[in-house]
C-alpha cells in the first residue's frame, strides 16, 4: 500500500470524525475543559492541621508544637465553643479537657474527655486523634507513656511534599482524552460497517490490512497529539518528557485497539457507546487509586491503564526516571499490541 493511499484514507477518516458533531464538540471541548479544571484546581497542598483544644494548661510538649508551622492550636473558653468551632470549620480536630480535670484526678475518678471531628477527617485518623487524646491527658498529670518512639519513613518523605490536586487530576484527564477519541474511533467505524462504505472500500485495491493501517495511524496519532497538548500546557513534560510521550503513545494505541473492540461488539451508534462507557469506566479505574490511594487494590494491576497512569504520576510528582518506571511500559505494550490484534481479528470475520 503506498503513502498517497494511506493518507487519502487517514484525511478522510479525519474529516469523517470532525463531520460528527457531537465527538467535534467533545474533542474540542473537552481537551479545553480539561485544561481550564486543571489551571482552576488547587497548585498546593495546605498540610496545616488547625487543633481546638479545652485545657487547663499547655503541656510544655504541646507549648513546643505551637512553634511548629504545620500545626496551629488555638485555645477555647469550654466544649461548647469549641463544638461550633469544628462545626463551622475554623479547626479541624477539637480535644475538650473538662475545667476541673486535676480536681477528678485527684478524686481517684476518671474525666470524659470529648474529642470533636470534622466531616472531612478520614475515619482512619480517628483512632489516631484519639491516641494522642490519650498521651495529651498523660501529659497534664505529669505522667509520660512507658515507651519509647522510633520512627521511621518508608518511601520518599511526604511531609511538606503532598501532591497538589491538579498533579493527582492530570493522569485522569490523559485517559480521558485517549477514551474519548476511543469512542469517537469506534463509532466512525460501526458507522462505515452499518453503512457500507468498509466493504465499497474493499472491492477496489485496497486489502484489509492497508485499512487496519490506516485506521490505526489515525486512532492513534489524533489521540496522541491531544494528550501531549494537555501535559504540554499543564507542564506535564518538563519532567522526562521522552518517558511521557512514549507511554502516552503507548497508551493511544491500546486505547485504538479498544476502539477496535468496541465496534466489533457493537452494531450501531447506540451500542458502541453502550460498550464504550462500560470500557471508559474500566479503563478510568486506576486513575481514582490516585485519587483516593485507599482504594488502591492489587487487581487494579490487571487494568491495562494502571501501567500509563502509574507512569504519568510518579514521573510528574516523584522524579521518577526510566529505571523506575520503565518496566511499566513492558505490560502496557503488550496489553496495547493484544488489544489491537484481537480487534483487527474480530473485526476481519465482520468484514470477510
Amino acid at each position: 500500500m503506498n503513502i498517497a493511499a494511506l493518507w487519502a484514507l487517514i484525511t478522510k477518516d479525519a474529516r469523517l470524525y470532525f463531520a460528527n458533531r457531537l465527538f467535534a464538540l467533545v474533542t474540542v471541548l473537552g481537551l479545553v475543559a480539561y485544561i481550564a479544571i486543571y489551571f482552576l484546581l488547587p497548585a498546593t497542598v495546605d498540610e496545616t492541621l488547625r487543633l481546638g483544644m479545652v485545657i487547663p494548661e499547655l503541656p510544655p510538649a504541646l507549648a513546643e508544637a505551637l512553634t511548629d508551622d504545620a500545626v496551629q492550636i488555638e485555645r477555647f473558653t469550654d466544649a461548647t465553643a469549641l463544638r461550633a468551632a469544628v462545626a463551622s470549620g475554623e479547626v479541624t480536630v477539637g480535644i475538650a479537657f473538662p475545667a476541673d480535670l486535676f480536681d477528678q484526678l485527684r478524686q481517684g475518678s476518671r474525666p470524659t474527655v470529648e474529642l470533636f471531628l470534622a466531616p472531612e477527617v478520614p475515619p482512619d485518623f480517628v483512632s489516631v486523634y484519639e491516641a494522642a487524646a490519650r498521651e495529651l491527658s498523660f501529659n497534664l498529670v505529669g505522667q509520660e507513656l512507658p515507651v519509647v518512639i522510633s520512627e521511621e519513613i518508608l518511601g520518599p518523605d511526604m511531609a511538606g511534599a503532598q501532591i497538589a490536586p491538579r498533579q493527582r487530576m492530570l493522569p485522569l484527564f490523559a485517559v480521558l482524552v485517549l477514551m474519548v477519541e476511543c469512542l469517537g474511533l469506534a463509532s466512525l467505524i460501526a458507522a462505515e460497517v452499518e453503512q457500507g462504505t468498509i466493504r465499497a472500500l474493499l472491492v477496489t485495491p485496497l486489502s484489509l490490512r492497508g485499512l487496519f493501517v490506516a485506521k490505526t495511524l489515525f486512532g492513534s496519532l489524533f489521540a496522541f497529539v491531544q494528550a501531549v497538548l494537555l501535559l504540554a500546557v499543564t507542564g506535564g513534560l518538563v519532567r522526562e518528557p521522552l518517558l511521557n510521550l512514549t507511554a502516552l503513545f503507548i497508551g493511544s494505541v491500546l486505547m485504538t485497539g479498544t476502539a477496535f473492540l468496541i465496534a466489533s461488539l457493537g452494531r450501531d451508534l447506540m451500542s458502541v457507546m453502550g460498550w464504550g462507557m462500560l470500557a471508559l469506566l474500566i479503563m478510568a479505574l486506576p486513575t481514582f487509586t490516585v485519587l483516593l490511594p485507599g482504594l488502591a487494590a492489587d487487581w487494579v494491576q490487571f487494568i491495562p491503564t494502571h501501567y500509563l497512569v502509574d507512569t504519568i504520576y510518579r514521573s510528574l510528582n516523584f522524579g521518577a526516571g526510566w529505571s523506575e518506571v520503565g518496566g511499566n511500559l513492558l505490560p502496557l505494550t503488550a496489553s496495547a499490541l493484544l488489544f489491537l490484534a484481537l480487534g483487527m481479528a474480530i473485526l476481519q470475520r465482520r468484514f470477510v
